[in-house]
């Protein structure tokens, strides 16, 4: 951001070299390892939600312990949409971030009120709502045995998603892209610094003129919102709908990614998830009882040596680096 803004030192959010390179990965991906595309689209899908989450956590400073649920609520939109005769990607994949939104900012009010715990609790507890009443209506969502009679129409009545995931993967990738540009700028603006400032002293800033439930209830209905899409697009691109989109291991996996990759950084969302899932897949297929002690060393090892996460330490080496002799 240029202007004002910019020397009264808010973040930027102008495009840089390495903004470039990180973006170019995926872009690589697609060309070098064609066979894996599919599980290309499912790490750039979740590391939307960890953005959505990163949002909220790492940002406004709320816990969730439930976040799937609008993820999950995003999934069964765009899945039902489809099931019941209309499979245009955009408009369904649109319909899904409105209604996770609309039931984050229905939520957002119970949230926003309490401290840490309490934060915990609320969320965890909608997800679990959500979670047996996705179960109980299965004439309508399949219950356990999941939503499949998803028919999707071509992309811009054009691209058809194959069986190889070429075009799920590109169209996972660009939703990506604009979505975290959206974030960023909103979190690069005057706004995204009152959540900052929010969650390094939440009552200092009614004296400022900040009004802080407002902005927790805004920061919360956009994560909603962001979650939904990306739980549209796992639909839409896996043409499939289970219960676990609701579950809470999908929430907690989702706050491990985050604080794998460093919270508050919004790149940290993306590097966490591709971290986490790659190294899911390759140790399940080298070890299938054991991998998730070489996960959970990982985790530990991060947490005791590096704060911030992978992108904290390095950042701790770059600083280090450039500090003089």
């Amino acid at each position: 951001m240029t202007g004002p803004g910019a020397a009264a030192g808010l973040p930027s959010d102008r495009w840089r070299v390495w903004d470039t390179a990180l973006w170019l990965a995926p872009v690589v991906a697609f060309f070098a390892f064609p066979g894996r595309l599919v599980l290309g689209s499912q790490v750039i899908i979740t590391a939307l939600f960890a953005l959505s989450l990163d949002i909220i956590l790492g940002h406004a400073g709320i816990v969730s312990l439930g976040h799937a649920a609008f993820f999950g609520l995003g999934a069964y939109t765009a899945g039902l949409l489809a099931a019941h005769g209309w499979g245009e990607p955009l408009s369904g994949l649109l319909c899904a971030g409105v209604v996770a939104g609309a039931a984050g900012f229905a939520t957002s009010f119970l949230v926003v009120r309490g401290a840490a715990l309490t934060q915990l609790m609320i969320t965890l507890g909608v997800g679990l709502l959500l979670f047996e009443a996705a179960n109980r209506a299965s004439e309508l969502t399949g219950g356990v045995d999941g939503l499949s009679d998803i028919a999707m129409w071509r992309l811009l009545g054009l691209f058809r998603f194959d069986l190889a995931g070429r075009v799920a993967y590109v169209y996972s990738l660009t939703v990506a892209l604009v979505g975290f540009l959206v974030v960023r700028r909103v979190l690069c603006s005057p706004f995204g610094l009152s959540l900052r400032a929010i969650r390094e002293g939440a009552v200092r800033m009614p004296a400022l003129g900040v009004p802080v439930g407002r902005r927790l209830v805004a920061a919360f209905t956009l994560a909603a919102a962001i979650a939904g899409v990306a739980g549209g697009l796992l639909s839409q691109t896996t043409q499939f709908v289970g219960l676990d989109v609701l579950s809470f291991p999908r929430s907690a996996a989702v706050l491990i990614m985050l604080v794998l990759g460093g919270a508050g950084r919004l790149y940290g969302a993306f590097i966490g998830a591709a971290l986490f899932m790659l190294m899911q897949d390759y140790l399940a297929r080298l070890d299938a009882m054991y991998w998730q002690l070489w996960i959970g060393v990982l985790l530990v090892a991060v947490v005791l040596f590096g704060r911030g996460g992978v992108l904290g330490l390095a950042e701790t080496a770059r600083d280090r680096l450039r500090r003089p002799r």
